[in-house]
């Protein structure tokens, strides 16, 4: 690890973007995530890359999706209305099998909503988003530290499966500070990429495209895309425990809202109450497997979220009924504090909610 720095989660992750080998930016500005863009704009042209404030968030999912196709590391950053409008583009590179990176830090919803921090753009981000049968990897960090870790590792993610990468934010972890260290080995050579369309001189050309009329055609695609996505399942599923071992009641949240969570887990075992935290790192795909192996020892599980549910779904899928699944979520921009979810955890102990 390299030198302590004290960062904005927004600028922080926008440097560790750099330092993957990240050379190429297109956005639009959307609150609270315009200090990525800021910060690109200043900091590409110092190590020769190209920053573009594109006409729009269409526009710049397609700018996206040129600079994929000639393999080059790129990445754009939104929030939810704009995320919302980069879905055509998503769903090209998606079909086009193009790495990339997408960072989405939500905003309170539905519609325009408000600028405060939310996770209801979990089902948006994890089922697709746009139209046809397509997965994101979706990363969901919860510090300004793991915010630079998933970057780095999202482009290496998106040349590897070659397919889009979603870091999924909120507005707390975009504009915090905290201390932050990259790793070492930053700026490392991208890996060799023959499919993309850097010029055809001495050999066949390359053609890249997600428009295929050959219904027998289009569902072979489908279905390669399918085997993609499950082996991703296989190999990429993260996720953290936290006081589990013994834990009788655990609860099950991401990002901000697993960070409250540690404090309510905390206040339950000072209340005799062995809580836990089961806390995704990967949300597609989502820990299916480890949860499901939780659910055979523990009593009960509390799913939290700042939406009015979403992430619960996977969570009973992941449960398969072995236990039951309670939920507690606020909304609109509203933050769940430690003594609600406490207060939620009490209620269960004493025999539901």
């Amino acid at each position: 690890m390299g030198e302590r720095l004290l960062m904005k989660g927004n600028e922080a992750l926008a440097e560790a973007a750099i330092r993957a080998g990240c050379r190429y930016f297109f956005g639009y500005p959307i609150t609270p995530q315009n200090e990525v863009a800021e910060y690109m704009a200043k900091r590409l042209p110092e190590v020769g890359g190209v920053f573009v404030q594109a006409e729009s968030e269409v526009a710049a999912s397609h700018m996206v999706y040129g600079a994929a196709c000639a393999g080059a590391r790129v990445m754009t950053s939104s929030s939810s209305p704009g995320i919302s409008l980069m879905q055509e583009g998503i769903s090209y590179i998606a079909a086009c099998e193009l790495p990339c990176v997408i960072v989405n830090m939500v905003r309170g919803g539905p519609g325009l909503g408000g600028i405060q921090p939310a996770q209801s753009d979990y089902l948006q981000a994890t089922k697709g988003g746009g139209h046809g049968d397509y997965r994101l990897v979706v990363l969901g960090p919860n510090s300004v530290q793991e915010l630079a870790d998933v970057m780095m590792d999202a482009f290496d993610i998106a040349d590897k499966y070659r397919n889009p990468v979603m870091v999924l934010g909120d507005g707390v972890l975009g504009q915090m500070m905290e201390p932050v260290e990259f790793r070492e080995g930053g700026d490392a050579a991208p890996m060799p990429k023959p499919w993309a369309t850097t010029g055809a001189r001495g050999r066949e050309r390359n053609i890249i495209t997600s428009l295929e009329l050959n219904p027998e055609r289009l569902e072979q695609l489908n279905i390669r895309l399918a085997e993609k996505y499950e082996r991703l399942c296989k190999e990429l599923v993260r996720h953290e425990e936290y006081m589990t071992e013994d834990a009788n009641i655990v609860i099950v949240a991401y990002g901000t809202t697993a960070r409250i969570a540690k404090s309510a887990v905390h206040r339950a075992r000072k209340a005799g109450i062995l809580a836990g935290l089961f806390r995704p790192i990967t949300l597609y795909p989502f820990p299916l497997r480890p949860l499901n192996s939780l659910a055979d020892r523990v009593r009960a599980f509390l799913v939290a979220e700042m939406s009015m549910g979403q992430m619960v779904e996977d969570a009973r899928l992941a449960v398969e009924g072995k236990k039951p699944v309670y939920f507690y979520g606020r909304s609109g921009g509203m933050i769940p504090t430690p003594e609600e979810l406490f207060q939620q955890v009490c209620k269960i102990a004493e025999g539901g909610v």
